[in-house]
């Protein structure tokens, strides 16, 4: 159970950390395009991009699918861009069932890519572990939590923003979703791997 316990705290910790901003951003620009009152929403929104990344991070873990690295830096910061500009684009009042579907299968995707991009790290983590399956399980727990906790900080800072000075929801997808289109293009022109 030790062992469990420090996996979660790590997969929390890299997650959390703010010198890996990228995953920060990203689920950033994910809650970004969604109002309060759709919150069941954005949780099944984030648990699409979690199963896809733990699949993905078990998977290149254990050696099952081949990992480029370059190639997988490059493409995370791309995931954010393509995500804020669909916020940017996309017409709130126009929620159907269909563009929930849309989200989820994007979310999943882009989860797979940001999954491959956790394998180094949590590969480096486990080179001493004789079983891969508890640590794997802690660290991906670890990284959900850390997900719903930016996801919570993020909803209650709009929500203030909200009431205090009622910034409507438009200004802040808009302003959320530049932001990380901004730190994303940034991102791509430094890992550009072509």
């Amino acid at each position: 159970m030790d062992t469990f316990w420090i996996y979660i705290q790590l997969g929390f910790q890299h997650i959390s950390d703010i010198t890996a901003y990228d995953h920060i951003v990203f689920i950033t620009a994910l809650v970004a395009g969604y109002k309060l009152t759709e919150f069941r929403r954005i949780v099944w929104l984030v648990t699409a991009f979690t199963l896809g990344h733990s699949g993905s991070l078990a998977l290149a873990t254990l050696g099952i699918i081949p990992v480029n690295a370059t190639l997988i830096e490059f493409l995370i910061p791309v995931t954010i861009l393509l995500t804020a500009l669909v916020n940017i684009t996309r017409h709130a009042d126009k929620a159907t069932a269909g563009r929930a579907w849309t989200s989820y299968i994007m979310a999943t995707a882009f989860g797979l890519i940001h999954g491959v991009g956790f394998s180094n790290y949590l590969q480096s983590l486990l080179s001493a572990e004789q079983s891969l399956v508890v640590p794997l399980l802690g660290f991906n727990l670890g990284l959900g939590m850390g997900q719903l906790i930016i996801v919570v900080i993020l909803l209650t800072l709009f929500f203030v923003l909200r009431k205090i000075a009622h910034v409507k929801h438009r200004s802040w997808n808009l302003f959320m979703s530049g932001l990380s289109a901004g730190v994303a293009l940034i991102l791509i022109q430094e890992t550009w791997p072509f």
